[in-house]
């Protein structure tokens, strides 16, 4: 079978990636083998396939997963030959709060990851995905939806009638978006490119304001929105934060679910946080409770991912270097 790895390299870039050959596994008494279908970029699995973020050599990159069980375990109970199934960002966070134990295993990061064709994986670290997915869709779902789901619905409390920021076009950002208005939430959004405003707008957003052109747009989105919104998906960190604060109004949520636009570092207006009873959240995706939890909800709402394009198994390269434009509006997908 093929599989991804991570292997040292001298030179900058995607050239820690290799593409092999191995030996398909067998299950053990409590593991199914799946044999993977698709799997969808997020920014996490970029910084490992850059060597941004240092892993194990030989770990097998890509946190999210969508596939088939071909073969169960012995003690296996809860799962079928034939059964379709999506991965887990964190394999051990089942349920109740996360704790060190619980996230200390990242799907593609410390532990082994779903860019390969076959893998044995714990019965317990799976879910089903919703009825009507094709694999490519239901890759999408894992981590950029499943962050999107929590931030609102559990950390955000977001309640029909309520307002939400979404910034940007990235997958967790498409898919709040989507979320928010399915729940009957109003959503306003940022976005720097004029074609992206225009397919926000399509997709039901409010209003959209270019953050290249309207560096206080916080203060912008307050203005619009009517006195701020309910729930902010904060993708930048310190590079978005500060204008974050402006949009939100009073006793409102801040979801702080990224670092992207080089926001690793940053400050914050501490008046104006404090005097605006804001509450910060800073989350990372969510445990298998969640993720059944959001199942339902998409298969209720009957919401769809959009997906930008796909690319084929040994395309991930390609896949990562269109990531790295900055063009795609939506999810990226890889299809085995």
């Amino acid at each position: 079978m093929r599989q991804y790895q991570i292997v040292p390299s001298e030179e900058k870039g995607l050239s820690h990636l290799s593409l092999t050959e191995t030996n398909q596994p067998e299950p053990g008494p409590n593991e199914v083998l799946v044999q993977w279908q698709a799997t969808s970029l997020n920014y996490h699995d970029y910084l490992v396939a850059i060597g941004a973020i240092p892993v194990e050599e030989g770990r097998i990159p890509m946190s999210d997963g969508a596939g088939e069980i071909v073969a169960v375990g012995t003690e296996v109970q809860q799962w079928k030959k034939g059964d379709k199934v999506m991965s887990l960002f964190f394999p051990r966070w089942i349920e109740g709060l996360p704790s060190p134990n619980t996230t200390r295993y990242i799907s593609g990061e410390t532990s082994a990851g779903f860019a390969t064709q076959y893998s044995c994986v714990p019965a317990i670290s799976l879910t089903k995905f919703p009825e009507g997915y094709a694999f490519a869709e239901a890759a999408t779902l894992p981590c950029a939806a499943l962050t999107a789901w929590r931030g609102l619905f559990i950390d955000g409390q977001l309640q029909a009638g309520q307002k939400v920021l979404i910034e940007g076009t990235g997958g967790m950002s498409i898919f709040g978006l989507q979320f928010a208005l399915a729940a009957g939430a109003e959503v306003y959004a940022t976005t720097s490119s004029p074609e992206k405003a225009i397919k926000l707008k399509e997709m039901g957003v409010k209003e959209v304001v270019n953050y290249k052109e309207d560096e206080r747009w916080g203060r912008t989105i307050t203005k619009l929105s009517g006195g701020g919104v309910n729930v902010t998906l904060d993708v930048g960190g310190g590079s978005t934060m500060n204008q974050s604060i402006e949009a939100t109004a009073m006793n409102g949520h801040i979801i702080s679910i990224g670092i992207l636009s080089g926001g690793r570092k940053g400050s914050i207006t501490f008046p104006k946080f404090f005097f605006k009873h804001l509450h910060l959240h800073g989350i990372a995706v969510g445990s298998r409770t969640m993720q059944e939890q959001m199942v339902e909800f998409i298969e209720k709402h009957q919401v769809r991912p959009v997906i930008d394009r796909s690319f084929a198994f040994h395309e991930l390269k390609e896949a990562f270097q269109h990531q790295e434009s900055g063009a795609h509006f939506g999810k990226i997908v890889v299809e085995y």
